[in-house]
């Protein structure tokens, strides 16, 4: 069977182009923007990557036409590809229900939903169960450090699965968690987001019922403490057992945590069970409390499929996180550069906190440097204009990708940051202000869920060649 994917280039569509791949299937696919690392990984698994959305890609001879075409959520009405597929009949379907059926069915679904983290966390999970030997099947939107692709069909009956809450296709506005079907459910956190397809949080509120709703009586719900966004889902209903996680000792949660540090590398874990309490220690190089609670919440989700707690924490010891999470780049005439995904002020907030934190307790005099561009549909709309600049304030210095597109009031932003701002227009002035500003023992870290027009290598290239 061979199957033609509109947006391969998407973390999501990406990696179910590896399972595509993995069953058996010839595997094609066009995008507008392929770019590392999900293009690099496509083309190292022998998947043909096309340039735009020609319909040429997928209309040739009728022998080596596609039999099915799974349309990705980025593509709309008046897309030449969708046209001429809607013109000519052929057959299609959302990505979400491609791995509904032919991936997803008849196994045990450990799905990761939330604002924040759930790549993070989804590659917690999976290398947790990894390390368990239980050798379980995985989509990731991101590449784990821990395994060499970010999907992998595995062996039955456990599949990690990155629930997604934005919308599964033009032609299927339900989040693509949906269609999961999952029977162990982590719901780390809830904000609004999306705005491009959400007009409201309570809309997003209204999906994570909806998702509440399709598991069963047998499966588990496990959740922070106290998050009122995610607290008045539960309140609509919730159909099987919850389990909550905590930094405390709040005795409502099953699960809480005891840091044993500052900057979130060390903490202790205790869960209140049938079996009474047991304890565990984990000990990473993973920064802040917003991963000491992506990691709680994964310790929590592998104890439902059988994983002891104790190695559990021996698992996340060892985890040696995503790429594209504050991930060290490497060192450059004493500069070092560092790569986030980071896009939503609370995700900007708690990674570079955690920053902070670090440098404070090693003593690290250098600066902070952050570059940040705002991609995001929701940023570029200016939905977070009056959060941004609290997000800010661990940055010695913040400089702003000033797009044409997007409406944020910077100036207002900068006025308000208590942290030194400055927005500029391309990223050639961005990276001449970087090496006019940026001195040995410095750390810079660049922002953005995209590809930045390939400032990363441009920087590292210019700070090393820099006299």
């Amino acid at each position: 069977m061979h199957i033609h994917i509109l947006g391969i280039c998407g973390t999501f569509m990406g990696s179910l182009a590896v399972l595509a791949k993995q069953l058996g299937y010839t595997v094609t696919g066009s995008d507008q923007n392929v770019y590392p690392p999900m293009s690099t990984q496509l083309e190292e698994q022998g998947i043909t990557l096309c340039q735009g959305y020609d319909p040429a890609h997928f209309s040739g001879p009728e022998a080596d036409r596609p039999d099915m075409i799974v349309i990705g959520n980025t593509c709309s009405r008046g897309n030449p590809a969708v046209e001429y597929i809607l013109e000519s009949n052929l057959a299609y379907c959302s990505g979400p229900q491609w791995l509904s059926d032919h991936v997803l069915k008849d196994r045990w679904v450990l799905a990761v939903a939330g604002t924040h983290g759930k790549t993070t966390t989804t590659s917690m999970l999976t290398w947790i169960l990894e390390s368990a030997g239980l050798e379980p099947g995985y989509l990731v939107g991101g590449v784990p450090k821990n395994f060499s692709t970010s999907a992998r069909l595995g062996k039955a009956p456990f599949f990690v699965i990155e629930a997604d809450e934005y919308d599964s296709a033009f032609f299927d506005k339900r989040s693509k968690f949906i269609h999961y079907r999952a029977k162990t459910a982590i719901l780390g956190n809830l904000e609004f987001d999306h705005a491009d397809i959400f007009p409201d949080l309570a809309s997003i509120q209204a999906q994570f019922n909806h998702l509440l709703k399709t598991i069963p009586q047998s499966g588990l719900v496990i959740a922070p403490l106290n998050n009122a966004n995610l607290d008045a889902v539960f309140a609509r209903g919730i159909w099987c057992p919850q389990q909550f996680f905590t930094i405390g000792d709040d005795a409502q949660a099953q699960w809480r945590v005891q840091p044993l540090d500052k900057q979130g590398a060390h903490f202790k874990v205790s869960y209140s069970g049938d079996e009474g309490e047991v304890y565990g220690e984990v000990k990473w190089g993973l920064l802040g409390n917003h991963n000491i609670q992506n990691g709680v919440a994964a310790l929590a989700a592998a104890c439902h499929v059988g994983v002891p707690l104790q190695e559990g924490c021996k698992a996340l010891s060892a985890f040696a996180g995503v790429k594209r999470r504050l991930e060290l780049l490497g060192e450059f005439a004493g500069v070092k550069l560092y790569d986030d995904f980071a896009h939503h002020p609370t995700a900007i907030k708690t990674t570079l906190d955690g920053f902070r934190a670090r440098l404070d307790e090693t003593g690290d005099s250098g600066r902070l440097i952050c570059v940040i561009e705002a991609r995001s549909n929701t940023m570029k709309m200016g939905y977070h204009q009056g959060t941004l600049a609290a997000s800010l304030g661990a940055a010695d210095l913040v400089i702003w990708y000033k797009s044409e597109a997007t409406k944020l009031d910077l100036a207002a932003i900068g006025a308000e940051s208590a942290t030194d701002f400055r927005s500029l227009a391309n990223t050639d002035e961005i990276i001449e202000e970087i090496l006019n500003e940026a001195a040995v023992g410095d750390h810079v870290l660049i922002m953005s869920n995209g590809g930045f027009e390939g400032i990363h290598q441009r920087l590292a290239e210019a700070l090393a060649n820099r006299h």
